[in-house]
Order: C-alpha cells, then sequence, then structure tokens
C-alpha cells in the first residue's frame, strides 16, 4: 500500500466557470488558473502522483503548455489514473475536503463521489468528499479562494 496526500488552492474571480470535482456549480465566480482550475481535482492528482513519487500536476502537466489551457481536470485525471495503473496500483479509498464558504458543497456531493469514483476506477463508497469552511477568517473567509486537500491510499492490483 501507499499513502499520498494532495492540496491545490485557486483564487475565485468573476468571468469563469465553478468547477468541483469535475461538477459545474452555478456561481457568479469561477476558479482561475490554466486549467479549468479545478481545485479538489487537482489535489486528488496530487495525492496519487505522491503516492506514486511520481511529482506533482505542475510537472506533468505544466501550465506553459497550450495543450493544457481550460482542459476540463478530469481528463487530467484519467492520465494519473492511468500512470496509477501502470504503476501497478488501484484506489484503496479517498478522502477530500474543500474549503470555502461558498458555494455550499452538500446538495453536489453525491454527484462530485460519482464523477471522481468514475474517473479513479473505484466503487463510490471509496471516494469520500467534505466540505469546510474557514468561519470567515483568510482569504477563503473573505471568499477570495478555494482550497482542497486529499489523501489517499493505493494498493497493489492483485
Amino acid at each position: 500500500m501507499r499513502i499520498g496526500i494532495g492540496y491545490d488552492v485557486h483564487r475565485l474571480v468573476e468571468g469563469r466557470e465553478l468547477i468541483l470535482a469535475g461538477v459545474k456549480f452555478e456561481s457568479k465566480y469561477g476558479l482561475l488558473g490554466h486549467s479549468d482550475a479545478d481545485v479538489l481535482t487537482h489535489a486528488v492528482m496530487d495525492s496519487i502522483l505522491g503516492a506514486l513519487n511520481k511529482g506533482d500536476i505542475g510537472k506533468l502537466f505544466p501550465d506553459t503548455d497550450p495543450k493544457y489551457k481550460g482542459i476540463y481536470s478530469i481528463e487530467l485525471l484519467n492520465k494519473v489514473v492511468k500512470i496509477m495503473e501502470e504503476e501497478g496500483y488501484t484506489i484503496g479509498n479517498l478522502d477530500t475536503v474543500i474549503i470555502c464558504e461558498r458555494p455550499k458543497i452538500a446538495p453536489k456531493s453525491k454527484q462530485m463521489q460519482e464523477v471522481l469514483a468514475k474517473a479513479l476506477k473505484t466503487n463510490v463508497e471509496n471516494v469520500s468528499i467534505k466540505a469546510s469552511t474557514s468561519e470567515k477568517l483568510g482569504f477563503m473567509g473573505r471568499e477570495e479562494g478555494i482550497e482542497a486537500r486529499a489523501v489517499v491510499l493505493l494498493k497493489e492490483k492483485e
């Protein structure tokens, strides 16, 4: 078994779609980034890459490469899953947390679980999505950004 952690944060800006775990949220603000800036999917990818000792998403999908401009992050996750499989691993379980004041995550958490589970080629029961606020503290409390963390357990394929 191998364990990895992932972390990501992106700034909220007007004029961008808000995508979290591959799911679109209705919002006046979206996350700023080279791709779709899906902060949760980015944290998940980094947790898997960390568990495999393969660096991070910036190394694999640099923001200087135009082919990743605006890309749907679930497509990038598919590439990370392929690397994971080539290394002989599968998902044991994934635990995540999104830190933001808005939007409310609970109404779409099941859909988010389903999208991630499908991309990760695992059962929905192996994917946990939680949300918390920062109690109005810091840049997240001022609704300037969204932060995400992920911990993954990989197990060898049988």
